[in-house]
């Protein structure tokens, strides 16, 4: 018995001396394995399966993104004019966008508590938006909501808001008649949200910014907007970039010009808040003295 046995275990370890000597079985072992993470990632993007038929078209991946970045808003109207709703792939998982009015009125009215943020929206987007009402969901979100109701409400828009935006559609409205005018091309998304700075700073700090003017008499507030607009843009970028979190660790490259722009953005905002304090501090002493 005792030769059997050792007979036995020497032909074992010779057996499994030469599967381990051919690669064969390694190589089909892994491209199982990878068989099955990828069937497991397809099913789960809707790919496979019988829940394929409830998921919108694929109309591209990360890639086809990364190769039309300088051109990304042109880019993604063309898709909306193709397919309405559609989804794009990236590496951890796919998102949906949408230009059909049915479901707009779905995702923000009739079942608008479904479609929050979702942690990796809100960890993407933190160091920009923090806890602002675009970046939270349940009780955050209600809460920012109440405390931006107040400055537009019904009272407000009619009393001074409806001014602000009518003077800055007036301002906007010069510019491009200006270029129609010398046959020069703007950018109009720049427009927009440059205008759209001014309006709510307006509004709700009473400071003139001047981003769409690009006045040289608020050299803060021209910083200040060119700092949000490419922190706006990184935060875009950070959607395709599997890296950011490395880069933003070691502070190198464009998280590193991220955490500057995020600093200037900061600085901006909370000398305008203090600055504002001591504006109502003094208005309401005066008021007292009045009195």
């Amino acid at each position: 018995p005792l030769l059997n046995l050792h007979t036995a275990h020497s032909s074992t370890t010779s057996a499994v001396s030469q599967a381990m000597d051919s690669p064969l079985p390694l190589l089909l072992a892994l491209s199982s394995l990878l068989l099955i993470l990828a069937g497991l990632y397809m099913t789960r993007l809707g790919l496979l399966g019988k829940r394929r038929r409830s998921y919108p078209p694929v109309a591209g991946t990360m890639l086809h993104q990364l190769l039309n970045w300088g051109r990304l808003p042109e880019y993604m109207t063309e898709l909306s004019r193709r397919y309405r709703t559609f989804r794009m792939l990236t590496l951890t998982c796919s998102s949906i966008h949408t230009v059909d009015p049915a479901n707009v009125e779905y995702i923000l009215r009739t079942n608008f508590a479904n479609y929050g943020k979702g942690t990796m929206t809100h960890e993407v987007m933190e160091d920009l938006l923090g806890d602002g009402i675009f970046n939270v969901d349940g009780t955050k979100w209600r809460h920012q909501r109440k405390v931006a109701s107040f400055e537009f409400s019904t009272r407000m828009l009619r009393d001074y808001s409806s001014g602000v935006f009518r003077d800055m559609a007036v301002q906007l409205a010069g510019i491009v008649a200006a270029a129609a005018s010398a046959g020069e091309r703007v950018d109009m998304e720049n427009l927009f949200m440059r205008s759209t700075l001014d309006s709510i700073f307006k509004i709700g700090f009473g400071v003139n910014l001047g981003a769409l003017s690009r006045s040289n008499s608020n050299q803060e507030g021209a910083a200040f907007a060119r700092a949000f607009d490419d922190a706006s843009e990184q935060v875009l970028y950070r959607f395709l970039d599997p890296l950011w979190k490395a880069k933003r660790l070691l502070n190198i490259l464009s998280e590193a010009a991220m955490k500057r722009s995020v600093r200037t953005i900061d600085d901006f905002v909370y000398a305008v808040i203090e600055k504002k304090i001591d504006q109502m501090g003094r208005e309401g002493q005066e008021f007292v003295r009045e009195l």
